[in-house]
């Protein structure tokens, strides 16, 4: 069974990348405080969100009513950092302006534009061997059902993205190339929040789905590419990275490769 590749990240927990959460709102909320339980202390986490809070974000969102009128990203920094002892760096501003790089980018937005940004910035982050080597883990959800999406390269050079010997997975296709209609998506309306658009615990649900995700591509165990969640009929089925099913999605034939260990001269 492969496994998403995770060397980008060095020793773990002695390294210090970074992990992002794009999108504070319903499902980022709950992951930004999940996160501060789950990582060693000396990392930092960072919050990027442009929006604020609300009274329509006190019923369902992790928001309390002192925070009113704080940006979403400022407010959970400041009392997450208290409450765990720990450095959370926050960002008002879209990402399409932030100029690091997060080795894992957590993103929980609900609209096409925000996703499309932030596709573009992984799109624009190339390495020498021609893809971002950290991953997107791509939450998004309705009512009462769900989706985590992991990608980190365009469909375009997927090809040797598979490596037998190790069952490694080094690339699999963007969340908006497995899910296209996701970039269709128009950000709601302001009044959406009062509506009864979403059950209680969904964004819950999702933010641990999220977190499982992540502390497997961590620690070298995650042998997902999607997992699709639906409440109504408590199923959660699982689609696993495999040569195959990157295939069925893209249309893209993607094969598994064997690489030979040279050996020195002696």
């Amino acid at each position: 069974m492969y496994k998403l590749s995770n060397n980008w990240r060095g020793n773990y927990p002695r390294d210090d990348y970074r992990i992002a959460v794009i999108g504070c709102g319903g499902t980022g909320g709950f992951v930004a405080e999940g996160l501060c339980r789950m990582l060693p202390d000396h990392l930092v986490v960072m919050l990027i969100d442009p929006d604020r809070v609300d009274e329509r974000n006190l019923v369902r969102q992790n928001f309390y009513a002192g925070e009113l009128g704080q940006f979403k990203s400022q407010a959970l920094a400041k009392r997450l950092s208290q409450k765990f002892n720990r450095r959370i760096a926050y960002f008002t501003s879209p990402i399409s302006m932030l100029e690091a790089f997060p080795d894992v980018i957590i993103g929980c937005v609900d609209n096409g534009p925000a996703r499309r940004d932030i596709a573009d910035k992984i799109t624009r982050k190339y390495n020498p061997f021609g893809m971002f080597r950290g991953w997107w883990v791509d939450s998004g959800n309705e009512r009462n059902f769900g989706q985590v999406l992991i990608g980190n390269h365009p469909a375009s050079g997927l090809e040797e993205s598979f490596e037998t010997k190790r069952e490694i997975c080094l690339a699999l296709p963007l969340p908006t190339e497995q899910r296209p209609e996701l970039l269709l998506t128009l950000p709601a309306a302001p009044a959406c929040a009062d509506m009864d658009e979403q059950g209680p615990v969904i964004n819950q649900c999702m933010a641990s789905l999220v977190l499982e995700v992540v502390w497997r591509i961590l620690v070298g165990t995650c042998s997902w590419m999607q997992l699709n969640l639906d409440m109504e009929m408590g199923t959660l089925a699982p689609v696993l990275a495999t040569p195959e099913n990157v295939s069925a999605i893209t249309g893209i034939k993607v094969k598994s490769l064997t690489f030979v260990e040279s050996k020195g001269r002696r």
